[in-house]
């Protein structure tokens, strides 16, 4: 059955975009805090700061806190209620496993020599942390006074509050009905109180976040990569999650080690992707877990509810177009980075600009090496619907996306490597069936297995070896790579469904399960 999705899938031609739809334009000078680059992105800063996004001067940073804490950093008096701070104002008591204690499962893990990728950038500390109301809920009743409050008040705008209502409950029986341990009511509210924080604050021009074209996470003051692995662990069915093909995951981290490039060319399934993927890697690979860079479509720079958790992200931001094309030619354009530039026409010459300053500093990165780069070459999350189940499946692949990364990573003085890889991930959060224009999508949500796999790396000379013509050369090669996914991800699915599918323990495990879960906090 699984092979007639994949001969359907095939089949289906489709004019689609660039990239995950995760994150962003820059329209703006950045107000919030930013990060202090380690040594060796300080290094590529210098070399890409004359073209991204222009950003004000930092503000005071605290250390990084675990996930359970989720400290906040100041929120402006417009962006949330004027409310009193209800009396329960202590944080949870039960930490999450810091980042730090996220150590590798397998030995060869533990003893590998430390990947040349960047450490995460480090902020100065002070001696406080700045609070908000939302920063001390810690029950359902205290976080819906808060949102009456803000809204009598007049600073949580109505469409927030019903969008916000229906999303609160969609999560909450999601995370209920997973038995997690700590699934609670009170567990909930708190993340959720977070996700109200983070969103009012985007909501408010004077706090919100401009992303540049290369956007290093977040995790001082406020650690967004922790916040968005918090809210969506609580959607993952771990016991019958599986990650294929450990041994080559293995491969690509001594790759990166050695100062190689390495790029995923993805299928994409939901707005989780990137915390689907960290959370399968945390334990055995966290160093891919956390380092990994996304090349991100500009969506969300309109959606308040995504910027959060895409601030948590290392991002190559891009405005995208069904077809790359010609990037950087005719006009002085980015070619196919160009989905949502007639959007707004007076903003299309600065967006084409910032393309051209993403495609300079993805090739700054990449001359640096020892990077690892994941792309969605469908250009979005996955519509193509298997006949036979009558769910997602992947997406055709767009030959100049792929061709544009394999153009880049040849140009690049490091060696590079191509990896087809799956990922089965949209029980969590399912993409509407059809492409929606308008911002604000209903969001389904569910308490679900995911999977990633990893596909054996492309061998680009073989797959073009007696092609001539330029065009057939690029859809032979993004061919190659979903014909793989596509065979992948249909031996992952029945891996997920059928324990026995999983073969003797090698090609699809679950390496999380010899550690204790981590309590939902």
């Amino acid at each position: 059955m699984a092979a007639q999705c994949t001969a359907v899938a095939a089949s289906r031609v489709q004019a689609v975009t660039v990239a995950p739809r995760r994150v962003a334009a820059a329209h703006k000078p950045a107000q919030r805090a930013t990060c202090r680059p380690s040594p060796r992105r300080q290094r590529l800063s210098a070399t890409v700061s004359a073209t991204a996004a222009p950003s004000t001067p930092s503000t005071p940073a605290t250390p990084a806190t675990p996930e359970s804490q989720d400290t906040p950093a100041t929120v402006s008096a417009t962006a949330v209620p004027a409310t009193p701070t209800p009396s329960t104002a202590s944080t949870p008591a039960t930490p999450a496993t810091p980042k730090s204690q996220a150590t590798p499962a397998t030995a060869s893990a533990a003893a590998a020599p430390a990947t040349p990728m960047p450490s995460p950038p480090v902020a100065p500390a002070t001696s406080a942390t700045p609070t908000t109301p939302f920063a001390a809920v810690q029950n359902e009743a205290q976080l819906f006074a808060l949102l009456k409050a803000g809204a009598a008040g007049g600073t949580v705008p109505p469409r927030i509050i019903e969008a916000f209502h229906e999303l609160y409950g969609n999560y909450k029986a999601a995370v209920l009905g997973g038995k997690s341990p700590g699934a609670d009511e009170d567990f909930v509210a708190r993340v959720m109180a977070s996700v109200c924080e983070r969103v009012l604050l985007e909501l408010n021009p004077a706090t919100a976040y401009t992303f540049p074209s290369f956007h290093l996470k977040i995790e001082e003051p406020y650690n967004y990569y922790l916040f968005g692995q918090r809210y969506i662990r609580g959607l993952v069915d771990f016991q019958r999650s599986v990650l294929g093909r450990a041994d080559l995951f293995q491969k690509v981290q001594e790759q990166l080690e050695a100062g190689e490039n390495v790029v995923l060319i993805a299928n994409h399934q939901s707005e989780a992707d990137p915390a689907v993927f960290a959370l399968l890697l945390e334990k055995t690979f966290p160093k891919l877990a956390q380092e990994v860079i996304y090349v991100a479509g500009d969506r969300v720079v309109t959606d308040a509810l995504c910027k959060p958790f895409s601030m948590g992200r290392n991002l190559f931001c891009v405005h995208s177009k069904a077809s790359w094309g010609r990037c950087g030619k005719e006009g002085g354009g980015s070619g196919g980075w160009q989905k949502h530039i007639d959007d707004v026409p007076e903003l299309k010459a600065e967006k084409q600009a910032m393309n051209r300053r993403t495609l300079r500093a993805m090739q700054t990165a990449l001359n640096e090496g020892g990077r690892l780069l994941w792309i969605a070459p469908s250009g979005g999350r996955d519509r193509s619907i298997c006949p036979v189940y009558d769910e997602f499946m992947p997406d055709a692949f767009d030959p100049s996306a792929v061709e544009l990364m394999r153009a880049l990573t040849a140009k690049a003085k490091p060696a590079a490597h191509i990896y087809p890889f799956a990922m089965y991930s949209y029980g969590v959060m399912p993409p509407p069936r059809v492409v929606e224009k308008a911002i604000g999508e209903k969001r389904i949500i569910g308490f679900s297995p995911v999977g990633i796999a990893l596909c054996p790396e492309l061998d680009v000379g073989a797959i073009v070896e007696g092609i001539e013509d330029k065009d057939a050369k690029q859809k032979a090669l993004s061919d190659a790579a979903h014909a793989q996914v596509l065979a992948q991800y249909d031996r992952m699915r029945e891996a997920i469904r059928e324990p026995k599918a999983r073969g003797e323990g090698t090609e699809f495990t679950q390496p999380w399960l010899a550690f204790p879960p981590v309590k939902l906090v």
